[in-house]
């Protein structure tokens, strides 16, 4: 791994020069030295300008503005520039364009037109990779490299007849010959069986259900392409330049189409990009779960915030701006989960373009604003967090995630359209962060060496090395709790025979002959008081204790959450969709039983989190309520410079962030 470079926590943004007249960039790097901002991307979508016509390529601009930020002190994460191919690709090669499951082409005009399995992308694109790391390889403000930018988030599937012969090559790779695949795809369903490579395609509009195995291997093989453009640019950067290299991931529940477990090891450093639901009044807590998913995907090693907003975005259905001290606390609620670097999307808002509305650290109205003040007041912040830097975050829980397995369960023809992957993620994570509670978002197949609790929500597939990991972890003495529609299938989607939920089956000590999933609207209640709705099954203990068991609905009297004892620990498994409360007090249940305490005692709607450096600690605490509290904690206040021997008051919407230890003087 390519070290980082540098001091402290990075701060700063895209930053996007060519939208502006070249007088305008000597007033940016002031204000960017005034504002702290010490890195800035440059060069993300700048494609067109860097090379106008194919084999030609102009850097004149880019000297400029690399020379200017370098004489001003502020260091770069220079892209590859290949994120959207220029118009003159498109009109050279037409067949470089994507295409819909139903033949629509996707035409240039917005960004990322191109299929991600054409030849001529890749050879045009790993041009332009080599011409900029041959000229800004030694430029002494690159400290970073940044390969193309969100790869996948317009274009993950291409169903063209390029990305169809790529797709029978992947297969190829996979199976080895066609009878691996006729079994592993269940061929002899519907009449299926394929006698020749050249009859398969990717899983196109068709008449009806397309076969399930099909799908979910096309949305592997998706993902590995995305990831293949990483690795080619990776691998050539790799022999060009020395500083590390990094590409900006989705991790979130809005995105689930790249598997960022299996891309981890191709970037020197995680980096995220996360913006808020605006409609979401509780968008805080899906921030928290982006952040401790990135952790996770960094196999708990620090991480960059690529983007984030200053305020309002453009591009949801209403764009809610941020409110005062907002800006601040999203910020730092990402520091506090493992951040060593807060980036918004943008330097300067654009006047011109689809994101033109979109929020930035200068907004239209100048610097004279609420937002730059902001800015401002977090960039003196991060200076003052800086011995944070590099320290990892305290975690006692972990959260099993796959993304084969979010893609598995939202496959059409299954029992309820009302089960989501991320529905039980987001409740469990959310009764965790109102506890108090961080916890790691972690694949199946981690070291689950270390956790009190496990938690696995919804996980579908399931491998047999990954259910045999969770069985050995709960016989060490650990906690596990499993939810409904877990283990059913392997990793080719067919059914673990022998009765639900397969793969859990012995370790949970249940067996569920059928599942009775509930109409829309419909409620079921359970003996120990809680309410549930979407899923109920016909389960039957072999060997579980019975927690709840439902009252009325379609099964009355059946049970709903068990409990087995399993080696030194204890197997939980909740079949139903229990509401917020009841999940809140299944959580706390849990917590008390795996032993697992908060990172400290607040009051609901505080958030704390604990990072640790070897016997250093700090302790971050973000208030998102409307009043005051009081944490008791001895320390110094790094925000604040003030010392605190037992108690500290963080004001309503307020950050505090305390190096734990012995305080001099009086809170």
């Amino acid at each position: 791994m390519r070290r980082w470079q540098g001091d402290g926590i990075y701060f700063g943004g895209d930053y996007n020069p060519e939208q502006w007249p070249e007088q305008t960039w000597s007033e940016d790097v002031e204000l960017m030295r005034r504002a702290g901002v010490n890195l800035v991307s440059v060069g993300i979508f700048s494609w067109a300008l860097l090379e106008p016509v194919p084999g030609r390529f102009e850097f004149g601009w880019l000297d400029r503005v690399l020379d200017l930020l370098h004489d001003g002190g502020i260091q770069v994460d220079l892209a590859t520039a290949t994120a959207s191919p220029p118009p003159w690709l498109a009109r050279a090669h037409p067949e470089t364009l994507p295409r819909r499951a139903d033949g629509a082409i996707l035409w240039p005009g917005g960004r990322q037109a191109y299929c991600p399995s054409s030849p001529v992308f890749r050879e045009r694109s790993l041009e332009l990779v080599r011409a900029v790391a041959s000229r800004y390889a030694e430029h002494p403000a690159v400290v970073m490299w940044h390969v193309s930018n969100e790869l996948g988030c317009h274009n993950v599937h291409c169903y063209c007849d390029v990305s169809a012969e790529a797709f029978r090559g992947w297969l190829r790779e996979r199976y080895g010959d066609l009878d691996g695949l006729n079994d592993a795809w269940g061929t002899a369903f519907w009449s299926q069986r394929y006698g020749d490579w050249a009859e398969i395609s990717p899983p196109r509009t068709a008449p009806t259900f397309a076969n399930p195995t099909q799908q979910l291997d096309f949305l592997r093989f998706s993902s590995d392409e995305q990831r293949a453009q990483l690795r080619a640019e990776r691998e050539l950067l790799k022999t060009l330049v020395h500083q590390p290299v990094t590409t900006n991931f989705m991790i979130g529940t809005g995105i689930k189409h790249m598997d960022y477990h299996s891309w981890a090891d191709d970037v020197d450093l995680v980096s995220n990009d996360h913006y808020l639901t605006a409609a979401d009044p509780q968008a805080h807590l899906g921030l928290a779960l982006s952040a401790d998913h990135t952790r996770g995907v960094a196999g708990g090693d620090p991480w960059l915030l690529m983007e984030h907003s200053t305020s309002a975005v453009n591009w949801q259905p209403r764009n809610v701006a941020k409110l005062p001290g907002q800006l601040r606390r999203n910020s730092l609620a990402h520091v506090a989960r493992g951040a060593d670097g807060v980036l918004f999307f943008q330097w300067r808002a654009s006047r011109a373009g689809a994101e033109k509305f979109h929020s930035a650290l200068v907004p239209h109205a100048g610097p004279e604003t609420k937002v730059f003040r902001e800015v401002c007041q977090l960039g003196a912040d991060l200076r003052a967090l800086a011995e944070v830097r590099g320290s990892r975050v305290d975690a006692d829980v972990a959260i099993l995630f796959d993304w084969e397995a979010w893609w598995g369960v939202e496959l059409d023809s299954h029992p309820s359209v009302d089960v989501r992957y991320a529905d039980r993620l987001t409740a469990l994570y959310g009764a965790l962060w109102r506890a108090g509670v961080t916890a790691d978002i972690v694949h199946p197949s981690a070291d689950l060496t270390g956790y009190r609790l496990v938690l696995a929500p919804t996980l579908y597939l399931v491998r047999d090395a990954d259910a045999d990991a969770l069985r050995r972890f709960v016989e060490a003495g650990g906690t596990a709790a499993i939810t409904y529609f877990s283990g059913i299938v392997d990793e080719n989607d067919h059914i673990r025979l022998g009765g639900y939920p397969g793969a859990f089956r012995e370790l949970l000590g249940v067996r569920t002959e059928e599942f009775f999933p509930l109409r829309e609207g419909e409620q079921v209640r359970l003996d120990d008081g809680s309410t549930a709705d979407v899923w109920t099954e016909w389960l039957h203990p072999e060997g579980a204790e019975v927690l709840a068991s439902y009252t009325d609905g379609p099964l009355p009297g059946v049970p709903a959450v068990t409990r087995r004892p399993v080696g030194a620990g204890a197997a939980w498994y909740v079949g139903t969709r229990l509401d917020e409360p009841a999940t809140d007090r299944l959580v706390a249940r849990l917590l008390d039983e795996a032993g697992v305490r908060p990172a400290a005692q607040a009051p609901t709607g505080v958030e704390v989190v604990r990072r640790r450096a070897g016997e250093q600690s700090w302790l971050f605490a973000i208030n998102h309520t409307g009043s005051e509290v009081r944490l008791a904690v001895t320390g110094t206040e790094l925000l604040t410079g003030t010392e605190c021997a037992g108690e500290l008051t963080v004001p309503a919407g307020e950050v505090a962030v305390i190096r734990e230890g012995q305080a001099d003087g009086p809170a």
